[in-house]
């Protein structure tokens, strides 16, 4: 909510503003009045010139009572959601009060608003007595995401013939945060996902304090329920049991957000469609329990750079997913040529799961995007087909020079990628359901293969399709 209020008394130069607040209405009378009376001097008419006097009069005396008017009016404005998904809509409410002891006059109230979110909302308030209140509103929609502020706020002061028109503005102003669109996401169980609930729950052992990697030596005030005895009679002296943990398993969604790599614009383009997915698939893991960390190609990590710099998942997912919306809602194009800066922040430590939307790639981005996956437990790309993408309603062609898709998803299946292609409206959830499979046949494999050789870990790592 934003609040804020004014007053109608004039600063310093306020005579001159309340002079050309005059609106056309006044203008046109003065002007008249100034003819009439020049009129009168030259045909030596003495009437004409009292009408012409009253002409000229009526307006400047409208300005003085404008001008010296003390209105003292309060303002707040309450957004209702201040965030929205793209294409929703939010309900702006506006309070007047009058906190001054005389009635005000007719006012128009009118509120800035980006064009984007449709036409500036006008309303009049008619006379609002002493200690009175007035409340408005309007809807505000936008299919792009963004942030958009809305205000200061304007109060037009008008006089009872329309002859001068002053405005005045608060100071406080809102912002509004459109978010791009999620969609639910089939609950499928992923490949090399452990995230504390089915048979793939991992546990890890604390780092430090009560709990060590090893049995240790019993230690006044633990508790002798967590005595291990088999080490006890081992070693002849007693010794406690270590405790497990539950471990959240780590994702990284990576957004390639180049600005080559992605082909037209608007609400309905292919960036659009990949930052959406991410925002789908990040929020969709966040629910899920997962520990999930946001990275750009330009090797920015969100929210930050320290450790895995992941947003937490499970009891504060609400939270978490709230901010990493907002982050994916002013995200926009690069200006870089490569992937190497994101692969340069995924190299230096281990993930779990690797989620990456990526645009038209070549043959070195290819490269680079394989050797990504060496650094994951599991990894699953979506690839968009900048030939589809750039093909107009009856197959017309726009540009060419996009490289066959299928290249480049063989290229990171055998590095161990789960690819799939994306065309324009393809469906998320569909996708997501795919990959699960397909990730889910590969570990499989790679399991058998593993079960064989006695290099499991081997065969997950280097896994075809």
């Amino acid at each position: 909510m934003a609040e804020g209020g004014i007053e109608g008394t004039p600063e310093r130069g306020g005579l001159r503003a309340a002079l050309g607040g005059l609106t056309t209405r006044g203008r046109s009378f003065l002007a008249a009045g100034v003819a009439a009376a020049v009129c009168s001097y030259l045909l030596g008419q003495a009437d004409l010139l009292r009408v012409g006097l009253l002409l000229a009069a009526l307006p400047l005396v409208c300005v003085l009572v404008l001008h010296r008017t003390r209105y003292r009016v309060a303002g707040s404005r309450t957004l209702s959601p201040a965030r929205v998904p793209a294409a929703a809509e939010s309900r702006v409410r506006l309070r007047m009060e009058n906190i001054s002891r005389l009635p005000t006059g007719v006012l128009m109230l009118q509120d800035r608003v980006p064009y984007v979110l449709g036409p500036r909302p006008r309303f009049v308030l008619d006379r609002v007595e002493a200690g009175g209140r007035r409340e408005v509103s309007y809807r505000v929609r936008s299919d792009l995401r963004g942030r958009y502020p809305l205000g200061p706020l304007q109060l037009r002061l008008s006089d009872p013939f329309g002859m001068c028109e002053l405005t005045r503005s608060f100071s406080a102003s809102d912002t509004l945060t459109v978010v791009p669109r999620t969609e639910p996401l089939p609950a499928v169980r992923l490949a090399g996902e452990a995230a504390g609930y089915g048979d793939g729950l991992q546990r890890s052992l604390a780092l430090a304090g009560d709990d060590d990697i090893i049995p240790r030596d019993y230690r006044h005030g633990d508790d002798r329920r967590r005595i291990h005895w088999r080490s006890t009679a081992r070693r002849g002296e007693l010794m406690v049991r270590r405790e497990e943990q539950p471990q959240k398993t780590r994702c990284t969604v990576l957004l390639d957000t180049r600005e080559l790599a992605h082909p037209g614009g608007g609400p309905d383009s292919a960036f659009e469609w990949a930052v959406t997915a991410a925002a789908s698939t990040a929020v969709h893991l966040l629910e899920r329990g997962f520990s999930v960390r946001l990275l750009t190609d330009t090797g920015t990590s969100v929210p930050g750079p320290d450790g895995h710099g992941g947003f937490a998942g499970g009891a504060a997912s609400a939270d978490a997913a709230g901010l990493l919306l907002d982050t994916l809602a002013v995200v926009e194009h690069s200006e870089q040529e490569g992937l190497s800066a994101a692969y340069d922040v995924l190299r230096g430590g281990s993930e779990g799961l690797l989620v990456a939307f990526f645009g038209d790639l070549d043959d070195e981005q290819a490269a680079v995007a394989g050797q990504m996956r060496r650094r994951t437990g599991a990894a699953i790309a979506f690839v968009l087909d900048g030939d589809a993408w750039t093909r107009g309603p009856g197959g017309i062609r726009f540009s060419t020079g996009q490289v066959p898709v299928a290249e480049r998803l063989r290229l990171l299946r055998r590095a161990g990628w789960t690819a799939l292609p994306v065309t324009p409206g393809g469906s998320l959830p569909d996708l997501w359901r795919v990959a699960a499979d397909r990730a889910g046949t590969m570990s499989e494999r790679a399991a058998d293969v593993g079960g064989e050789t006695g290099e499991g870990s081997a065969a997950v790592a280097g896994g075809r399709t």
